[in-house]
């Protein structure tokens, strides 16, 4: 049948299953919203308060699903205000389409009104992307895009269409999804050789990174620590794989890490790395990281192999894939000894903060108890970020939403709606900071105009808490451009964004608020005042080994 372009590409969209976009209408673009208009009732449409807010709750919809996220933008600054949040998602391996358009062909490189090279601007934070010229290309563009964000290591990918090509027509013919092919580069012996290391090791660390949630592979994760005896570790995109309950499961990894997982992971004999990229956040001092052990990296992406860590024994494909083989290949093994001292280095060096007063770490315990550690949580960036990571208990994968990569301010709010829009059923919170909420708090007015219910939990410290604590520890109180006190009232903010707000000013206030914003069941701001410079424990510093993990204690102890 013969269709627009701009209706190919709805159609193309509901092809794949679609069933919400978010996006932020204009000129060049108009087609498409005319489209989409006439298919309201099979694609719900998000419109955010900003492109970015867009461009992170696709990204939020897609971490929370599983499922391809979908952003739309008009060009110039529409299609440029997508950035951040296509590098987050790159970064993070997400899988993102955005859909933008440019102006018509004939004057595209004239320097017209709103026009920019947004596929030139995009290429280092995509997997790939496109500009449409020719209508004919169109839909089979479309459904490349989604194959390729999807397979292999997921990623943003980005479609630009001249505006001509959504007006003019050309025959639609619907196609059936293309199901991505599964990378599988390894060989049986490659698996062979990976059982060989785990038999022989009588000091197992198991490291797990983002990679594991992306492939599905968390039951096939907790049987190979169970079958190996040995104890888990996770980075912030690994988090829910292992159950945070898990006697195996030791905490997080690297510089905000737990004492029993830095310590433990320098002293064992064989890491193993699963869908994991050895960040300089984990590793800290490369030379010196798991130096007294072989390294065994099950990854998808060739390319992480050897790049920051030097492998003994690799294995490139899917992981879900591998460890169904491996943990086929290895007996029930035993490592009572090791498993006791690792236990020890838990008991002694448990995670604790001040509980005399409100505080952030409280806070995430209160939510998990409310939540019964079932919630979706979100983040946005810094010590609040650490804390949602270290005191919530997950339970499952794609239920810890947050910028790993690129550290992004401002992800976290529009990322808990898309994440709402994707998981109706699960409580959804974000954990922001007051100078995060600043950057993106527009995003309130979203979530008001379509009443998601959403709970943003604002820890208000009325400072760049992160970037204070180093000023603190590493710049002797020079606290340049870090203090936030000013007249700003986020509870009347939110109020007048359409939104209810509670503010939270003890700790006997905590567990009261986060009921009844769940009850509520509209977006609901709660406003925590904690102190301004309460630290995120324990730490490493930048560049120095992980074993060197120190925290307020030992502050104390050197005072």
């Amino acid at each position: 049948m013969q269709l627009t372009g701009a209706e190919i590409v709805v159609e193309c969209l509901k092809e794949q299953g679609v069933d919400t976009v978010f996006g932020y209408p204009g000129g060049t673009i108009l087609n498409v919203y005319d489209a989409l208009y006439k298919h309201s009732k099979e694609i719900n449409h998000i419109l955010t308060s900003h492109e970015q807010g867009a461009a992170h709750a696709a990204d939020g919809y897609a971490r929370a699903t599983g499922k391809v996220g979908v952003c739309l933008a008009t060009s110039g600054p529409g299609a440029t205000n997508l950035v951040t949040g296509i590098a987050t998602a790159y970064m993070d391996s997400v899988p993102v389409i955005a859909i933008t358009c440019n102006v018509n062909l004939p004057l595209l490189g004239k320097d017209s009104f709103q026009e920019v090279d947004i596929a030139g601007i995009t290429m280092p934070i995509t997997k790939h992307n496109y500009i449409v010229k020719d209508i004919s290309k169109l839909a089979d563009t479309i459904r490349n895009a989604f194959v390729i964000a999807r397979e292999g290591r997921p990623g943003p990918v980005l479609v630009d269409i001249t505006k001509d090509v959504t007006a003019n027509t050309y025959e639609y013919e619907k196609q059936e999804v293309s199901v991505p092919s599964v990378v599988c580069k390894y060989t049986d012996q490659d698996i062979k050789e990976a059982a060989a290391l785990l038999k022989e090791s009588q000091k197992p660390f198991i490291y797990v990174g983002g990679g594991a949630v992306l492939s599905g592979a968390f039951n096939q994760v907790r049987e190979l620590a169970r079958k190996i005896d040995a104890p888990v570790c996770d980075t912030l995109m690994g988090k829910g794989v292992m159950n945070g309950h898990d006697k195996r499961y030791t905490g997080m990894i690297g510089m905000h890490g737990t004492k029993a997982s830095n310590l433990g992971v320098s002293e064992c004999d064989l890491l193993i790395a699963l869908g994991a990229r050895f960040s300089d956040r984990v590793v800290g001092n490369a030379s010196k990281f798991a130096s007294n052990a072989k390294v065994l990296h099950i990854d998808i992406d060739a390319a992480e192999i050897n790049k920051n860590i030097k492998t003994t024994v690799s294995v490139v494909g899917d992981l879900k894939e591998i460890l169904e083989k491996l943990n086929c290949e290895i007996p029930e093994l035993e490592h009572k000894e090791w498993n006791a001292h690792i236990n020890e280095l838990k008991e002694k060096h448990p995670l604790n903060y001040d509980n005399s007063k409100l505080s952030c770490p409280f806070i995430m315990e209160e939510i998990d108890k409310a939540t019964e550690g079932k919630a979706v949580i979100t983040t946005d960036v810094g010590q609040h970020q650490m804390w949602a990571a270290q005191y919530y208990k997950y339970s499952e994968p794609r239920t810890f939403l947050s910028s790993g990569g690129l550290g992004t301010m401002g992800y976290g709010l529009g990322a808990c709606i898309g994440a709402k829009m994707g998981r109706p059923d699960k409580v959804c919170i974000n954990i922001a900071g007051d100078g995060c909420f600043r950057m993106n708090m527009n995003e309130l007015a979203t979530a008001s105009r379509y009443q998601i219910p959403i709970i943003e939990v604002v820890i208000n410290n009325h400072v760049l808490g992160m970037v204070r604590q180093w000023q603190t520890l590493f710049y002797e109180k020079r606290y340049s451009q870090t203090v936030l006190n000013d007249g700003v009232d986020f509870c009347m903010v939110a109020k007048g964004l359409g939104c209810e707000a509670i503010r939270v000013t003890k700790k006997e206030e905590v567990a009261d608020a986060v009921k009844r914003a769940i009850e509520m069941k509209r977006p609901v701001l709660i406003d925590c005042m904690i102190p301004e410079d309460d630290k995120v424990f324990p730490m490493v510093p930048a560049g120095a080994p992980i074993s060197e993990v120190f925290d307020a204690t030992d502050l104390e102890e050197k005072e």
